[in-house]
């Protein structure tokens, strides 16, 4: 963990400053370093979906070494083996998917925090030092960020008692899948679904939270941003790679789309 990329976010956060990163969910190490390069103040692997390995996990971590950008994991599920193997790798703070009730919380900062605060384990690995900074990473890993997914309705419902537990500054709001709880699957601008969300963001600004999303487009950013919303992801990889091929390919008059097959356009049968 980079402690002083963790304060400097904190405290942008604490001055009411917006935020901006960017989300990965592509091997290469090279894309979390082109991050850095362009100071973007935080990253998020996402290692929920797709097929992301320990082994390019640890080289985006890599890829931030003494930067100013906050890496960020978004592991599969609440589960304690994950969160302690993501920290004990060094990532500088967790995302923690479908969480819904204060107890899930509960759990995933203890999972992240090393007793008398938590039982997370202590273990010889990358952010010990490999066993060399014992005592230096012990005093300084409460700074680990956890970030809570609040993706459904009954996320939703819950934000209040979700809000009261201490030393969690940043909820993440999941639209895709908080549609598809209200049974918009695949609608995440439903209207009914924004605004059971400007109700949980509601809930968070008055308690002094920050709440954080992916957004599509910049024309996005300035609606969440109207919305309340003060962290953004500004796009997932590889959208942005596909929108950017999209739209030469458009200049050039050869305008396509990807499909589900991921079959090549020009071979699909009319």
């Amino acid at each position: 963990m980079k402690r002083d990329a963790i304060i400097n976010l904190k405290n942008k956060i604490s001055n009411n400053e917006s935020i901006y990163g960017l989300w990965v969910t592509l091997e290469s190490g090279s894309i979390t370093e082109m991050a850095v390069a362009l100071s973007l103040d935080f990253v998020v692997i996402d290692v929920e979906h797709g097929h992301l390995d320990w082994s390019d996990i640890v080289n985006h971590i890599r890829a931030t070494v003494r930067s100013n950008t906050v890496l960020f994991v978004r592991i599969a599920e609440l589960q304690k083996g994950l969160i302690k193997r993501v920290l004990d790798i060094g990532a500088d703070g967790i995302i923690v998917p479908h969480i819904e009730t204060e107890q899930q919380l509960r759990l995933a900062l203890s999972y992240a925090r090393y007793p008398p605060n938590g039982i997370r384990g202590i273990g010889a690995e990358r952010a010990t030092g490999w066993g060399q900074c014992f005592v230096e990473h012990v005093k300084e890993a409460d700074d680990i960020i956890v970030i809570p997914l609040i993706e459904s309705l009954k996320g939703g419902k819950n934000i209040k008692e979700l809000v009261k537990v201490n030393d969690v500054d940043i909820f993440f709001i999941g639209p895709a899948d908080y549609a598809a709880t209200a049974g918009y699957a695949g609608q995440w601008e439903e209207p009914s679904v924004n605004k059971e969300i400007d109700s949980v963001v509601e809930v968070l600004l008055k308690s002094g939270k920050t709440c954080g999303v992916v957004a599509t487009n910049f024309k996005d950013i300035e609606n969440r941003s109207k919305q309340g919303f003060g962290m953004f992801a500004i796009g997932f990889d590889s959208g942005l790679i596909i929108n950017g091929l999209k739209h030469i390919l458009k200049q050039l008059g050869r305008e396509s789309n990807i499909h589900s097959d991921l079959s090549p356009s020009n071979k699909r049968s009319i």
